[in-house]
């Protein structure tokens, strides 16, 4: 009888480089699988999300032959949408082209009021939220709150401030205040608070904690450490975020005036409700044409600004 003996045999140790190919490999799997999962978590969302929205829903439609049919519900809204497009575009002429203006912009007196009056809107709105949202903005910030329940209740309250949507403010506040501009100020300035203070608060926390440290060790307050540590760092970017929240408060500022907050909402409301479409195109090219010249002098404005703190060039 043969006696079988156990032979342990030991693997040689890999190579460094085929060990970090071999990690490599693995590692790449594993992104591919989570990719992989996750593309299809997110597609199912979406088509959920889609059919809620109704985008599979089947309708009926009038064709141009005055017979009825079911449809896809957009191949069958898209051709709407040019309709109502066309019908807001006025009959120029290059050969009246003057009096096809005055009659496009008939009401333009009225309209000069009101647009002026959205613009105080907007920017009476944006000083408010800007106080707002950058005096909350330190304690609200994780790496400069005073206590966490100071930073709990200044982020709960940015919170309620931002998710409230500015017209449902105005709604608010006219029935407070009644119709009129001071209830657009108070909506959109409320919702600018929430708006800025989150975006404030999060570059507080990305300053470089240094400087306040330096300011804490020579004897400063708080209040000394804010001042001198953090605002100087984060000033350009809260000059960037004020600026784009006047062009976007503009553009609130516009809508509210539909349930009675003052600017050219009214006017829109009056068009819609009249079924006066050209007059609804003049308004949307004054706004458009209000926050192209916004956009313009706010990028020139920031700039300039941001070049400033840069200092000169050596």
């Amino acid at each position: 009888m043969t006696a079988l003996t156990d032979v342990s045999v030991t693997t040689p140790p890999l190579r460094p480089l085929d060990q970090f190919e071999l990690d490599y490999a693995r590692r790449r799997n594993r992104s591919r699988l989570t990719w992989l999962v996750a593309s299809v978590i997110f597609l199912i969302l979406f088509s959920f999300s889609a059919w809620l929205g109704d985008f599979f829903k089947i309708t009926q439609v009038t064709l141009p032959d005055g017979s009825r049919d079911w449809r896809w519900v957009i191949p069958a809204g898209v051709p709407r949408l040019g309709e109502f497009v066309s019908k807001t575009i006025p009959n120029l002429s290059w050969d009246s082209l003057g009096h096809d203006l005055g009659e496009w912009f008939w009401r333009w007196k009225i309209w000069l009021n009101l647009w002026f009056e959205t613009v105080l809107i907007a920017f009476m709105a944006t000083a408010l939220g800007v106080v707002g949202g950058f005096l909350l903005s330190f304690p609200a910030a994780r790496n400069l709150a005073p206590t966490p329940w100071i930073m709990w209740i200044c982020r709960r309250y940015l919170e309620i401030a931002r998710t409230v949507p500015d017209l449902v403010w105005a709604l608010m506040f006219v029935f407070c205040f009644s119709v009129g501009p001071m209830a657009g100020v108070l909506a959109v300035s409320l919702h600018s608070t929430g708006a800025l203070g989150k975006l404030y608060f999060e570059v507080n926390e990305n300053i470089d904690m240094r400087p306040l440290e330096g300011v804490k060790a020579a004897g400063g307050t708080w209040f000394d450490q804010i001042r001198y540590g953090a605002v100087p760092q984060v000033l350009p970017n809260i000059i960037s975020y004020t600026l784009l929240r006047f062009e976007i408060n503009v553009r609130s500022s516009s809508i509210i005036g539909y349930v009675g907050a003052g600017g050219l909402g009214q006017e829109i409301r009056e068009a819609l409700s009249l079924q006066e479409y050209t007059d609804l195109s003049a308004l949307f090219l004054i706004i458009f044409v209000t926050v192209i010249a916004i956009d313009y002098g706010s990028e020139k404005l920031r700039h300039r600004i941001i070049g400033l703190e840069k200092g000169p060039a050596t």
